[in-house]
């Protein structure tokens, strides 16, 4: 793993073979942990966390992953958000498009706002940057049909792939959001850029208090993408 430097920023990921991924493991809970309530007014929001182990909390205690630790700043922010976890580590966004379907109708009602955390995963396997997008296309054309909004949390290739894989893979999440209106993270894992003591020792996925910084980076703008007419 190393640090990169990719549309005029210094940003982090895998800087290793094609064959590798984020690691799999199984799921752990299929809400956001719990985290403790913080009383506040107004209807539930549901927002359900579709990705992969960077969602999943990979590393971490419970309560500690980014939907979790999200779910606590948006109700301190008055937000009355309730997240549901879906994040498999090791998904790839074909994976995350085959259980987009089970995944809706597991819900007890549909989701206000649904974020999408994959192709991390396709890039590290050195997928075909078109596949990844049409993936993820159908994906945000399904939630769209459904009138769910979403926001997309944006991936960069690593620089070992090269300048046309990347070219093809960095246009992926602006080009998508654009496309279907959705709200867009342009990168992640920002908040951890050159910062390896908030990153755990496999140089790739957040420490708690990595995660706690990448929630403050992207809370403000999740709360922006909850529709209005709740």
């Amino acid at each position: 793993m190393k640090l990169y430097a990719a549309l005029g920023c210094a940003l982090l990921l895998a800087a290793c073979g094609k064959s590798d991924e984020l690691p799999v493991t199984p799921p752990t809970s299929t809400s956001a942990d719990a985290p403790p309530d913080i009383p506040v007014m107004g209807r539930e929001v549901r927002i359900l966390a579709l990705g992969d182990s960077l969602f999943a909390g990979y590393g971490l205690n419970p309560g500690e992953g980014y939907p979790a630790r999200l779910e606590a700043a948006l109700r301190a922010k008055g937000v009355n958000a309730r997240i549901t976890n879906a994040g498999v580590s090791g998904d790839t966004t074909a994976d995350g498009l085959a259980r987009l379907d089970f995944t809706l109708k597991s819900q007890e009602t549909p989701p206000d706002l649904v974020l999408i955390s994959l192709g991390g995963n396709d890039m590290l396997r050195g997928l075909d940057p078109l596949q990844t997008r049409a993936n993820l296309d159908a994906i945000l054309a399904e939630l769209g049909k459904r009138k769910i909004p979403v926001m997309l949390m944006g991936m960069l290739a690593a620089p070992n792939m090269g300048p046309d894989y990347a070219r093809g893979f960095n246009a992926i999440y602006p080009a998508l959001a654009k496309k279907h209106d959705a709200a867009l993270v342009p990168f992640f894992l920002q908040a951890v850029v050159d910062k390896p003591d908030l990153r755990q020792a496999d140089h790739i996925h957040p420490t708690a208090h990595g995660v706690e910084e990448i929630v403050a980076g992207t809370v403000d703008e999740v709360a922006k993408a909850v529709p209005r007419n709740l």
